[in-house]
């Protein structure tokens, strides 16, 4: 049964290191995501899973001890998806999911086993659900980190170009996660997310599946805000 979760926000930007001068602009994201992994360590869980965007349409699993880096934005900083259990060599851990591994190391997350799920940008959102519900199934306490962005078309240098559906499509994102409210998150347009560019909606909608069985959760947003024009939402469900 899912027991917590804590949404955050997936530029490579969140990492210090390769935002560089821009770094102090994402200081309250990043403490807002310290404070959201806090909620996941409290709720003591016996299996998390960290979810977040990939290309495509599928689902992919990346075992504890794969590697990542930010190598690709110039920055010699690799991660790790918690401890090295000697995971054989393959794919790298994609962006989305490097800047969880990144979160969790830098809070030093040693509170249970854990593993990574990628989303296809493009999974329906049927199988999102289905999805969350198998991962809720998978131990007696799960915890979610899920990984994602909301639209990218906030401002007009925004990557997506300003898109005036994008800030009513961003509110109403930041009060489903405020709210713990799964049947706003199911509802999530599939080809408006695709649109306004929005990362988030299939581990959002992996979220609301594996909430399915514990209608107890209450939800809490920590940070809401668009620099660089893009959506960046902090919440976390207990």
């Amino acid at each position: 049964m899912l027991v917590a979760a804590a949404a955050c926000p997936c530029p490579p930007l969140l990492v210090p290191e390769v935002a560089v001068g821009a770094a102090p602009e994402l200081e309250a994201a990043r403490a807002a995501c310290t404070d959201a992994l806090g909620v996941l360590a409290a709720a003591r869980p016996g299996l998390l899973v960290v979810v977040g965007p990939v290309d495509g349409a599928g689902l992919e699993t990346y075992p504890e001890g794969t590697a990542g880096s930010f190598r690709g934005f110039g920055v010699d900083l690799d991660v790790r998806l918690g401890r090295d259990r000697g995971a054989t060599a393959g794919r790298e851990l994609p962006y989305g999911l490097a800047v969880g591994a990144w979160l969790l190391e830098r809070t030093g997350w040693a509170d249970a086993p854990l593993e990574g799920r990628g989303v296809g940008a493009a999974l329906a959102a049927e199988r999102c659900v289905e999805e969350g519900e198998r991962i809720a199934a998978r131990a007696e306490r799960v915890a979610l980190l899920v990984m994602g962005d909301a639209s990218a078309c906030r401002t007009l240098k925004a990557p997506g170009y300003l898109d005036e559906r994008a800030a009513p499509f961003d509110a109403g994102i930041a009060r489903a996660l405020g709210a713990a409210d799964t049947g706003a998150l199911r509802a999530l347009d599939t080809g408006l997310a695709r649109e306004l560019k929005a990362s988030g909606r299939a581990p959002w909608q992996v979220l609301a599946g594996a909430a399915a069985g514990n209608p107890s959760l209450e939800g809490a947003l920590l940070y809401e805000d668009a620099p660089y024009g893009v959506g960046y939402l902090v919440a976390t469900w207990s």
